[in-house]
């Protein structure tokens, strides 16, 4: 292991005198004080609100951003990333963030986006192997009001505590400043090169706890279903001291246990929380979204619902002691693992003043909790569920659905949701389809046949992922992004020897089947079909695409307003400029055009200010106008009209975050992807002259 020691010693802006007293997060909150605001985790606050009120950028300018410094990952590694998912903090004019292959910590300036320190770790094979690689998603900041901490977790999963006004490891925590996570852990890894467990997130930290998850290779057909448990844990923000361990698969004795059939808890593993955790200071409580268990289609080998997978959990601060839980997919099969922060919320329900906690979905379900009790705001009915016949696997016959709100995604993959710009395109749509079984959500896989290769769904990539949502504490409304159109088939085979011991793995009939990576968070399923064998006779499953269009009709994605006093949805919008593709498609022309589409993809994080949403675009477009390029969109956050849109040279691959320094508000976006490495764009209005 070799340590890249910093590039300064010393800070040049006066970021030590002007450290502030802590508040009950044990960070400097967000605010306005002498011309700097911070934002000092990765979704702004614990609750996941991910909103700032500062109003300098607004609606009536924000169309008059410009690009007020820029800062290249390139450096950061051993080559660059196209991969960019980091959220910046800042505090108190300094600019925080993770970034490059080597998922190098770095600070800069946040006025010019000069570089003050670097510091990164050499971790040789560990590294390598690491299922979680690249740049992460971020790091998080600790304050006692003398000592200034900026705490990560490294590719090959050790928790760094570094000085943040020097870039040094900090030697009273753990050994020399880093914790390995890899060691008591409740279960034996084996060889810690190689032991499958890493983290993107960044963690979760509350007074003087910090509260670190578990995440695992991404959309592969695992090795075993007796995978690495997934389990949640806490340590001492000064010293680096476990202080308490949540098993997200429950060990015999503990509550849960009974819902793995035939000690079937003890054989597998996953049920990690690789989304960020939120916490409630006042109640104590930190809020776990828990993912699926090993392996993402087929659960055979663990019949029963398996708590804690796919539940919402509660639990002590201090202790790690579960308070409460809600499962929200019973025996899950689909790869619709919880995506997204818990956001915690004060709102007004018929008249009561509630605090709740809401979680967005894959599935398209925004669910709401009382966030003390656990108990459902609105009904969740469990309600029947089609029952599959795939050999050996084990079949919940309900699923909770929620009343209110509605769904406010594509929800399934049904005939209604077929392409119908003309009679001819629905015609082949539903030629198309007939070789596959389409269904509402939870419709259950199926083994690939050459008459249906698979279940046509949304399923891995649908709907909220990894960014997750945000929301205005003042009103109590949340912001979403939602895939419409991210859709794939998925069909289940026999893996051949060696690659799998779960019975039936993703595969296509007369086709090899092998083991496939996908570029997101579960996404095993939206990897592109394999190329038929030579010689198999067999050219593969159609593409999903009708004239080359989307299968599905649009939006193809959407940022929704859903009140969570009332339950509705108080405004939608496609978000993001219809594709070039589309918009210059033959037929699409001789129709005069169509509304604004949106664009598909799993990246997009929103970003409230006191008048905004603000949320950049995942894809390249040419309009008459501009170069070809991507937008930064800001809309009326009451309305959802569209108030201004800036050029971005590149795409938004991170979430947008905001902060104020020297009177002068900024807004970050991270760029990356296509052939585009990754870069910090910082926008502000133009300075007078």
């Amino acid at each position: 292991m070799k340590i890249i020691l910093p590039i300064a010693a010393a800070l040049l802006l006066t970021t030590a005198a002007g450290a502030q007293t802590p508040g009950k997060e044990g960070v400097a909150a967000a605010r306005t004080t002498n011309g700097v605001a911070n934002w000092t985790t990765y979704n702004a606050d614990l609750k996941g609100s991910r909103y700032s009120p500062l109003d300098q950028i607004n609606p009536g300018n924000f169309k008059d951003l410009e690009i007020a410094w820029r800062f290249k990952t390139d450096i950061l590694g051993s080559r660059p990333e196209y991969k960019l998912e980091s959220t910046p903090l800042a505090v108190d004019g300094v600019i925080y963030t993770t970034g490059g292959t080597r998922r190098a910590v770095v600070a800069l300036n946040g006025a010019t986006g000069e570089l003050l320190w670097q510091y990164a770790m050499h971790e040789g094979k560990r590294s390598a192997e690491s299922p979680r690689a690249l740049s992460g998603r971020g790091l998080s900041y600790w304050t006692d009001g003398t000592r200034r901490r900026i705490l990560y977790v490294t590719i090959g999963y050790r928790l760094v505590s570094l000085d943040a006004d020097t870039g040094r490891p900090d030697p009273e925590f753990g050994t020399n400043g880093v914790v390995d996570l890899k060691t008591d852990y409740d279960q034996d890894l084996g060889d810690l090169d190689t032991g499958e467990v890493g983290v993107h997130s960044a963690p979760a930290v509350s007074g003087n706890t910090i509260i670190i998850g578990a995440a695992f290779r991404e959309g592969f057909t695992p090795k075993t279903h007796n995978n690495t448990k997934g389990y949640v844990r806490a340590f001492d923000v000064r010293t680096g001291k476990r202080m308490w361990t949540f098993h997200t698969v429950p060990k015999k004795g503990e509550v849960g246990y009974e819902t793995w059939l035939n000690n079937s808890a003890d054989v597998n593993g996953n049920t990690g929380v690789w989304t960020q955790v939120s916490v409630d200071e006042d109640l104590g409580l930190a809020y776990l979204a828990v993912e699926s268990p090993t392996s993402d289609f087929f659960g055979g080998k663990r019949p029963g619902p398996n708590l804690f997978g796919n539940s919402l959990v509660a639990v002590d601060l201090k202790t790690g002691e579960r308070r409460w839980h809600f499962q929200l997919i019973h025996h899950e099969i689909w790869d619709l693992d919880n995506s997204s922060a818990p956001l915690l919320m004060d709102v007004t329900v018929d008249g009561k003043s509630r605090k709740v906690v809401g979680l967005p979905s894959k599935q398209g379900f925004f669910y709401v909790f009382d966030r003390a009790t656990g108990q459902p705001v609105w009904p969740i009915k469990e309600t029947k569920v089609a029952k599959g016949n795939v050999p050996g696997e084990w079949y919940s016959p309900t699923q909770p659905i929620p009343s209110k709100p509605p769904v406010y995604a594509r929800n399934g993959v049904e005939e209604k949701d077929l392409i119908d710009f003309t009679p001819d395109m629905k015609k082949k749509a539903l030629e198309l389809t007939s070789k596959y079984v389409l269904g509402p959500v939870y419709t259950p896989p199926i083994v690939s046949t050459p008459e249906k290769f698979g279940v046509i769904n949304n399923w891995a990539q649908g709907g909220t992922n990894w960014p997750g949502g945000s929301f205005d504490p003042e009103s109590g409304i949340a912001y979403v992004y939602a895939c419409g159109a991210c859709i794939s088939s998925t069909g289940l085979l026999p893996p051949p020897a060696g690659l799998s011991d779960i019975p039936l793995v993703v595969g296509v009939a007369g086709q090899p089947v092998v083991m496939i990576k996908g570029p997101g968070e579960g996404a095993g399923a939206d990897s592109p079909a394999p190329a038929a064998a030579p010689g198999s006779g067999n050219a593969g499953p159609p593409r999903l695409a009708v004239d080359g269009l989307p299968l599905v009709k649009p939006p193809y994605g959407t940022i929704s307003a859903i009140d969570v006093n009332n339950g509705t949805i108080k405004w939608q919008v496609a978000h993001g400029e219809t594709p070039d593709f589309v918009r210059n498609h033959p037929v699409i022309k001789a129709m005069g055009g169509i509304p604004r589409t949106g664009q598909s993809t799993y990246q997009i994080g929103t970003l409230v200010t006191k008048g905004l949403v603000v949320a950049g675009e995942n894809q390249f477009t040419r309009t008459e106008d501009r170069p070809r390029g991507a937008m930064l969109r800001a809309y009326d956050k009451q309305t959802g009209k569209e108030v201004g849109a800036v050029f971005m040279p590149s795409t938004q691959s991170g979430s947008p975050m905001t902060y104020m320094v020297n009177g002068k508000q900024y807004i970050i976006v991270p760029t990356s992807g296509g052939n585009a490495s990754g870069e910090f764009l910082a926008y502000a209005l133009p300075s007078k002259r």
